[in-house]
């Protein structure tokens, strides 16, 4: 187990679980926001998987497996990956996101939340950033809801997207 808030537990992913995070990023509600904004496939799902495995191995930290703590079932994703921009600035990223039948229900915010305490308290960074597409105004409601701080957009696959910071 990595992190566990009232209702959920985060833990590291197992190597046959590219089903999982497929199913996850199956559909167009799921992927709207994310870069490429199309449906994932297995093979997609296995790069990913293997990137965050790769992640947890050089910065101690990935996105993880997100589960439901009653019933041990999986609902997303969450956790922080350094982000390149162009500027080469490497800062951590928080990220989430969550099956679309759980959707309403606070999870994005208790998991945000928690994980930005986490990261502090495991003093991985003094500060994180987080971005959302544009349209994305669920996520930026999140983020402001756990305190993060508007900054400068950033320019990604040519949209301008809102970003956020948090130091402490």
């Amino acid at each position: 187990m990595i992190l566990e808030t009232p209702r959920l537990v985060l833990t590291m992913w197992d190597k046959g679980d590219a089903a999982l995070i497929r199913q996850l990023h199956s559909t167009i509600d799921t992927t709207r926001y994310l870069s490429g904004a199309a449906p994932w496939t297995l093979e997609k799902a296995e790069e990913r998987l293997k990137s965050w495995f790769g992640e947890q191995a050089r910065d101690g930290v990935t996105k993880y497996k997100m589960l439901r703590r009653d019933d041990g079932r999986f609902i997303g994703r969450a956790g922080f990956s350094r982000f390149q921009e162009e500027r080469g600035r490497g800062e951590f990223e928080l990220g989430y996101s969550l099956s679309r039948e759980v959707w309403g229900n606070g999870y994005a915010t208790e998991i945000a939340g928690a994980l930005a305490d986490w990261f502090f308290t495991r003093g991985i960074a003094k500060r994180f950033i987080a971005f959302t597409h544009p349209e994305n105004a669920a996520s930026q409601r999140v983020l402001r809801k756990i305190g993060m701080q508007e900054s400068p957009s950033i320019v990604i696959d040519g949209l301008s997207c809102p970003s956020f910071g948090m130091s402490r």
